[in-house]
């Protein structure tokens, strides 16, 4: 049995394939496994939380694991040694969700492109069809990710309590959620993934798309991320597609493309949840 795995920092896809990639058992889903904002305790405790892969944790031969945090060796190699003690029969490969998206995005495996990711994070890099290169090193949620789920959702928050906007924006968006001052600092400051329950708002932006306070703030940050990331490799996208993978980039498509057309680049394939992709990809390399 081969586990395929796509993991965000607020939720884990795991795929159960045989070698031709047929379909083993329904798709699991747990809590995000982000290995640089969860120890290796909680990490154990998200594993055993899931009664399937409980069950047939001794039948992997194989894990293939992408995921947000993976990026850097320490949280890395945190992470593959937690996996290697729950699925003891498996060879494990732990890499940055990054090229999770590439596999699922690109054309074909050799296909050069620009990749981004705008989910509960965001990011950039450029696949020259065998190696990743980044030109921005991540700082984290709270100085990057410009565009993402935790973005858009600092950002209504911010113009809630600022007053910036609409008022049956306002209304709306107090409605839905629990606005309270002190829930809000509660669970940014003394919860676990901060970054996830800020992406938790971005559902209301993608709800209220009509609206043009919501659509004008959707585009400021996609030429936010575009200014800072994307325009990173202005010598490569001469030539090259930009591919976006993650539910915002998926739902914001019309917006993306706006701003592509403002900063003159070109837009390629959107993926919602890459991991289709990335069964199609190791099945076929196996």
């Amino acid at each position: 049995m081969i586990l395929i795995v796509d993991s965000g920092s607020t939720k884990c896809d795991w795929k159960a394939v045989d070698n031709q990639g047929n379909q083993l058992l329904e798709k699991i889903r747990t809590k995000g496994l982000n290995p640089a904002l969860l120890s290796e305790k909680k990490i154990k405790k998200v594993l055993k939380k899931s009664e399937a892969l409980k069950k047939h944790r001794k039948e992997v031969t194989n894990i293939y694991f992408y995921g947000a945090g993976c990026g850097t060796e320490n949280p890395k190699l945190v992470l593959k040694l937690v996996l290697h003690e729950f699925f003891p029969n498996a060879e494990i490969s732990v890499e940055e969700d990054t090229m999770a998206a590439v596999f699922a995005t690109v054309n074909e495996p050799t296909e050069a492109a620009v990749v981004c990711i705008m989910g509960t994070g965001s990011n950039c890099s450029y696949y020259d069809g065998k190696k990743l290169h980044q030109r921005v090193k991540s700082l984290g949620y709270t100085l990057m990710d410009d565009a993402s789920g935790n973005y858009y959702g600092k950002e209504l928050i911010r113009d809630y309590y600022f007053n910036h906007m609409p008022e049956e924006i306002k209304v709306a968006f107090g409605d839905k959620y629990n606005l309270d001052a002190d829930y809000i600092k509660y669970n940014l400051y003394k919860q676990p993934n901060p970054n996830a329950y800020l992406a938790s708002f971005a559902e209301f932006m993608i709800l209220n798309k009509d609206s043009d306070y919501v659509k004008e703030l959707i585009k400021k940050g996609i030429r936010r991320f575009a200014k800072n990331m994307i325009l990173q490799y202005e010598e490569e996208l001469k030539t090259v597609p930009v591919h976006f993978a993650g539910s915002i980039a998926f739902f914001c498509q019309e917006e993306i493309k706006e701003v592509a057309k403002e900063l003159n680049f070109t837009v390629g394939n959107f993926e919602r949840r890459p991991i289709e992709g990335l069964v199609s990809f190791h099945t076929n390399a196996s």
